[in-house]
């Protein structure tokens, strides 16, 4: 199991690096690569879970290889979005909405955070 999500982690970081260039290259800033790799990452986890839950005929070393390693390097954003669509079946809409707005504002607090915490403690002396 541990190979197969290694192998599929070294897929998906091989092509995150990939569209990042190409971005790169094209002249796009970097967040419209991380925006499309949410998007596309997200898209193929639905296609898998779909899968799975239609046809239930996907070995456990295949869905890791594809969804915790390709994917999980890919873009967590996909895991995300699976969390959010299961608490809106589960739990109603109104979980799914505070999840996701949840995790944004949170997750840029913690960066703005973490951020300010380094630049603070690494900051050069006088």
């Amino acid at each position: 199991m541990a190979a197969a999500v290694g192998l599929g982690g070294a897929v998906g970081a091989l092509m995150r690096y990939a569209v990042g260039r190409a971005f790169a290259g094209a002249g796009f800033a970097a967040p419209f690569a991380t925006l499309f790799v949410n998007i596309v990452g997200s898209f193929i986890m639905g296609l898998i879970v779909g899968w799975i839950l239609v046809r239930g005929e996907i070995s456990t070393e295949i869905r890791a290889l594809l969804s915790i390693g390709m994917l999980g390097s890919f873009t967590t954003f996909s895991t995300y979005s699976v969390d959010a669509l299961v608490l809106s079946r589960d739990k109603g809409i109104q979980w799914a909405v505070a999840y996701a707005g949840g995790s944004v504002i949170l997750s840029i607090a913690a960066v703005a955070f973490g951020y300010w915490l380094a630049a603070s403690f690494f900051q050069r002396g006088p």
